[in-house]
């Protein structure tokens, strides 16, 4: 009898000592996994919704998303056939205006506004900025030219402006990201 006690109690002590460990274990590995995902902050920057309801067919406006500029452009459709009619065989990153918009949005095209060079802000979003020789964005560090579908055409860039992810989530506003 005294050794079916010990056994019990040697098998409780074991239960005891794994359920404590275990607990202990839970007890690190929770304030680790939480330390470790986005703060508040981060995750509110993740997404950026624009209103894009007061830009006019040629005008652009400029946007902030994860703290870089973004320019949403209403082409015209003066610069939309401009677009069109390059032959992309003859461009450095080659894309289409349509690979670079929407489905029925064709007028509406999106880029963050940093140059693929050196990282400087383009012109010619604003009003008055100058667009350079293609009709799009003119980097003025060190004059790199881009067209109305924001594609790299002149300079040192070697990428076209980058296209975020977005989608329009209403008729007059899009989110970023």
């Amino acid at each position: 009898m005294a050794e079916e006690d010990g056994v019990r109690r040697r098998d409780f002590i074991n239960v005891a000592a794994v359920s404590a460990a275990g607990v202990a274990g839970i007890g690190v590995v929770i304030p680790l996994v939480s330390q470790m995902s986005a703060s508040a902050d981060v995750l509110a920057a993740s997404t950026t919704e624009v209103d894009y309801s007061s830009v006019q067919p040629g005008q652009a406006i400029k946007a902030i998303f994860r703290k870089q500029p973004v320019f949403i452009r209403n082409l015209t459709q003066a610069e939309i056939d401009a677009a069109n009619k390059v032959d992309i065989s003859t461009l450095r990153d080659p894309q289409t205006l349509a690979e670079r918009t929407k489905p029925g949005k064709e007028n509406w095209l999106i880029t963050m506004g940093v140059c693929t060079h050196l990282g400087c802000v383009p012109l010619g979003a604003g009003e008055g900025e100058p667009r350079g020789e293609f009709g799009g964005y003119f980097c003025p560090c060190h004059g790199s030219s881009y067209d109305t579908a924001a594609r790299i055409r002149k300079g040192p860039a070697p990428l076209n402006l980058q296209v975020p992810d977005y989608a329009f989530t209403s008729d007059t506003v899009v989110t970023i990201g």
